[in-house]
Order: structure tokens, then sequence, then C-alpha cells
């Protein structure tokens, strides 16, 4: 990929991560004045790994460890149960719950 702000002739600095299902999962794209992150690409892949195995999402910043943010009830009737006993979450709002 040529950026054509920078040069005509220089490339941008790429990170595809891929799973084993060898789908491309994220994207990220560096000019070639800024260094890449190994803490934040690693952490962007264990997030990825992590989220995968516990059908859950983790929010910005997250770090392994950290709860995760359970998924958005996808009936009237799981948003019911959701606030009347939200059992193993930490809610803000029937729509952000934090796992325990």
């Amino acid at each position: 990929m040529v950026s054509p702000s920078v040069s005509e002739t220089v490339t941008v600095r790429n990170v595809f991560i891929i799973d084993d299902k060898q789908i491309i999962r994220a994207i990220l794209v560096y000019p070639l004045a800024v260094g890449r992150n190994i803490s934040e690409i690693y952490r962007l892949a264990i997030a990825l790994q992590t989220t995968d195995k516990e059908k859950a999402a983790a929010p910005a910043n997250w770090i392994p460890g950290q709860p995760l943010i359970e998924p958005a009830p996808k009936t009237y009737e799981e948003l019911v149960k959701r606030v009347e006993n939200p059992e193993g979450l930490d809610c803000i709002s029937w729509y952000l719950c934090y796992r325990k």
C-alpha cells in the first residue's frame, strides 16, 4: 500500500492480525513517522482471542484479567431478565454490563 500523502515510492507500515481460520481480524496502518506499539498489538491479539472464547466484548484499554462486557440483550425477554436479575453482572445500565 502506498500512501499518496507521504511519498510516491515509500510504503506505509501495516499490521494484519489473522486468526487460525485465516480471517483478517484487524488491520493497523501506521505512517512512516510513527512507530508501532508492540504492546498494543499484543493486547489486541489477546483481546480478540479472549472475546472469541468468552463470547463477550473488551472495553477500550482492556488488559487481560479485567472484566469483559456482556453482549447487549437481543430480545425484550432477555432485557427484562437482565434488569430483574443481573446475576454475575455489574450493570451500569441495561445495555452496559460487565462480567464479574
